[in-house]
C-alpha cells in the first residue's frame, strides 16, 4: 500500500487571497464592522471565528458573520482562486508513486471543495475546519506520513501526527520560521516537491 501525504489548501496548493480580501470587504460593509480584507488575506490560516475575533467583532454576532462569510464565498473567492505553482504535479507524484492525498484544513469542507472542483484537483480524502494541532487527528486516522503546509500551524499539526512536516514559504511564513518550528524540508514552491518526494519516498511495488 502506498504512502498517504497531507497537504494543507490556502497558500499551499491555491492562492484565493483577491478573493478573500474582496469577500471580507464585502461582509465588513455589510455588518458596519472594521473588517480588514487585505490583513485577513495576508495572513491566512486560522480559523474564521479567531480571525473575527481579531478584528473585535462582537461575540454574539460571530455566528452569523461566519455563516454569512460561507454564504458569500462561492460567488466571491472562488471563480477568482487560481492553483499555486508546482501544485498539481505535487498531487499527480504522490498518485504516480502509488500513493493517496489528503487534504486537511481550516476551512469549511463544502467551500474546500468547490475549490479542488474548479481547479480539477483530485484528493482521496478531504477534512474541514481543523487548525494546527487538531489537524493531527485526520492526519492520524487516514494514516498520513507526510504533510504539507504553508503556516507553522500546519508544521505543529504534521508534528503532533508523528508525520513528516514539509513546508512552503508560498504563504505568511518565512523558511527560518517553519525551519525553527520543525519542518524537515522548506520549499519555495511544490515545483520542488516531486524531486524531493521521488528521491524519499519509492513506489509502491507493482502486482
Amino acid at each position: 500500500m502506498g504512502i498517504t501525504v497531507g497537504f494543507d489548501l490556502d497558500m499551499t496548493l491555491i492562492d484565493p487571497r483577491p478573493g478573500m480580501v474582496a469577500a471580507m470587504n464585502a461582509l465588513a460593509e455589510e455588518s458596519g464592522l472594521a473588517l480588514d480584507g487585505e490583513h485577513f488575506a495576508a495572513n491566512l490560516g486560522p480559523p474564521l471565528d479567531a480571525v473575527l475575533r481579531g478584528f473585535e467583532a462582537p461575540e454574539e454576532r460571530i455566528p452569523g458573520l461566519v455563516a454569512r462569510f460561507r454564504a458569500l464565498y462561492p460567488g466571491i473567492v472562488v471563480p477568482s482562486t487560481v492553483a499555486l505553482p508546482g501544485a498539481a504535479a505535487a498531487l499527480d507524484a504522490v498518485r504516480a508513486a502509488g500513493g493517496s492525498t489528503i487534504v486537511v484544513t481550516g476551512k469549511y469542507a463544502p467551500n474546500a471543495a468547490l475549490h479542488l472542483e474548479a481547479l480539477g484537483f483530485e484528493v482521496d480524502t478531504l477534512v474541514g475546519e481543523l487548525w494546527s494541532t487538531e489537524k493531527a487527528a485526520a492526519l492520524i486516522e487516514h494514516g498520513a506520513s507526510v504533510y504539507v503546509g504553508d503556516h507553522l500551524g500546519d508544521v505543529r499539526g504534521a508534528l503532533a501526527a508523528d508525520a513528516v512536516p514539509v513546508g512552503v514559504t508560498t504563504g505568511p511564513c518565512e523558511r527560518a520560521e517553519l525551519v525553527e518550528a520543525g519542518a524537515r524540508v522548506v520549499f519555495g514552491s511544490l515545483e520542488e516537491f516531486p524531486g524531493w518526494f521521488a528521491e524519499h519516498f519509492h513506489p509502491a511495488p507493482a502486482g
